[in-house]
């Protein structure tokens, strides 16, 4: 049954993502002048298709359904000799600038579509995890910066350090945004560490109002892939799952139990519950847990298993562990929905071209780079989760998918805009020759990204 549902959520999504680009290049096609002579929603062999009457448009649905494109008449394009009544409407024949309105729209509509999607998501209602802090596990840079109770985040002020050898002493500032939840605190940690800024936390506790000088400068990717919010810790630390046969089940340890202390220390982040029990294989723990609102002692003896990601021997309980954090729940007029649908779309764009921008620099890992197995398994996920889950996720793709086309690759929308900007600014119109050396290297480096994307979902799938 998931996978049913992930494969129709799969083809929902790609589906409306696909018809939402293809159609902003058809609907400025059309008000620019252009003739259109296909709009196909997929590749490859027709299943359906239909003419329209008034416009002269073949509507096609193929078979293949990973993608799909809108041809326009051109004249180097086409098999017979264009009656000279259409020559007008070639896009060939089209001024540059309209050219390149054409061929941009179709990313635009992708942004446009995800304001849109976010916006629906914010004027419905979300419910988010709130912004409460708790003390982070050793060594993170949340560890760093100071101990550290639970308390919630109320706003970041960031400082305007741009490098290490910036004076400590300095008094530049910079702006100070609201925290509205988890997410948020995420996205601005985020965008603060690719900067390498400093921020300062100003938290609400029962004492008071508290700043929380915490440096980000130095977070790397593999910070970001392990879970970068896990720095901070947060919430209450619960037993999601436990493995059947394994050292927790054995000590009767139930999925739902809610950790309050291993060994008499209080634990309430995931990452500093791991480091301590894999440090101690063969050696006795005692957990305190609540279950059904009963404290109670748990005696765990951690087995000693290698570690498939570092392959040297650690103790290992055999549990899996979930953070729960209070939520909060907002609802937005239709004005500041649409701000936040514009600000979210901003925030997760700028993000993907400095993770871009990082992983062609080698300072992040290629890895993370997803396909369509990815894809689809989120797209059913989300989908089992709601209706603003699966719009959240639409959006995120779409705005993938519209940065994606803008790249400056040939075969790709912004390897077009490249080609129409040299022409802008040069006058003259790239030569049909390096035209087609180019198309040829940019078709390579396509290819190479797809690889790259699918070996990472086969490697996410098996585990290895």
């Amino acid at each position: 049954m998931n996978f049913l549902t992930e494969i129709v959520a799969f083809v929902v999504a790609i589906g409306v993502l696909v018809i939402v680009h293809e159609f902003g290049h058809y609907s400025v096609a059309r008000l620019c002048g252009v003739k259109v002579l296909r709009f196909s929603v997929g590749f490859g062999k027709p299943l359906a298709k239909w003419v329209s009457k008034s416009t002269g448009t073949e509507w096609t649905i193929a078979a293949l359904p990973l993608g799909g494109y809108v041809k326009m008449l051109d004249e180097r394009e086409a098999k017979a000799t264009i009656p000279e009544a259409d020559l007008p409407r070639a896009f060939n024949r089209q001024p540059v600038f309209k050219r390149i309105v054409i061929v941009a729209a179709g990313p635009v509509a992708n942004f446009i579509l995800a304001i849109l999607l976010f916006a629906a998501v914010f004027a419905g209602g979300v419910s988010e995890p709130a912004a409460i802090l708790a003390a982070p596990a050793p060594n993170t840079v949340a560890a760093k910066a100071g101990p550290l109770s639970p308390r919630r985040a109320s706003r970041v002020a960031r400082r305007l350090f741009q490098c290490a050898r910036c004076r400590a002493n300095s008094d530049a500032s910079g702006e100070t945004h609201k925290v509205r939840s988890w997410f948020d605190l995420r996205w601005k940690l985020l965008d603060a560490s690719f900067d390498h800024r400093r921020v300062v936390l100003t938290t609400k506790t029962n004492e008071g109002m508290f700043d929380f000088p915490l440096s980000v400068g130095k977070i790397d990717d593999q910070d970001v892939d392990q879970g970068f919010m896990d720095k901070l810790g947060g919430g209450t630390l619960a037993v999601a799952g436990v493995e059947a046969g394994s050292a927790a089940a054995k000590a009767g340890l139930q999925a739902g139990d809610v950790l309050r202390a291993i060994d008499g220390k209080k634990m309430d982040n995931a990452m500093g519950f791991i480091d301590y029990v894999q440090h101690r294989p063969g050696t006795p723990v005692s957990l305190m847990v609540k279950r059904n609102g009963v404290q109670q002692a748990v005696r765990i003896v951690p087995e000693l298993k290698e570690d498939a990601t570092t392959h040297r021997d650690v103790g290992r309980i055999g549990a899996s562990l979930a953070t729960r954090i209070p939520s909060v729940d907002a609802r937005y007029g239709p004005i500041e929905s649409l701000q936040l649908g514009v600000k979210r779309t901003w925030d997760i764009s700028i993000y993907s071209l400095r993770m871009f921008g990082r992983m062609i620099t080698g300072e992040a890992s290629l890895k993370n780079l997803s396909g369509p197995v990815t894809i689809a398994d989120y797209a059913g996920k989300s989908a089992r989760l709601g209706l603003s889950a699966f719009l959240s996720f639409l959006a995120l793709v779409s705005i993938s998918l519209g940065f994606l086309n803008l790249l400056p690759i040939p075969v790709l929308d912004g390897g077009h805009l490249l080609y129409y900007s040299i022409e802008a600014v040069t006058g003259k119109a790239v030569s049909d020759r390096w035209q087609l050396v180019l198309q040829r290297a940019g078709l390579v480096c396509i290819v190479a990204l797809s690889m790259i994307a699918l070996f990472n979902d086969l490697a996410r799938l098996i585990r290895f």
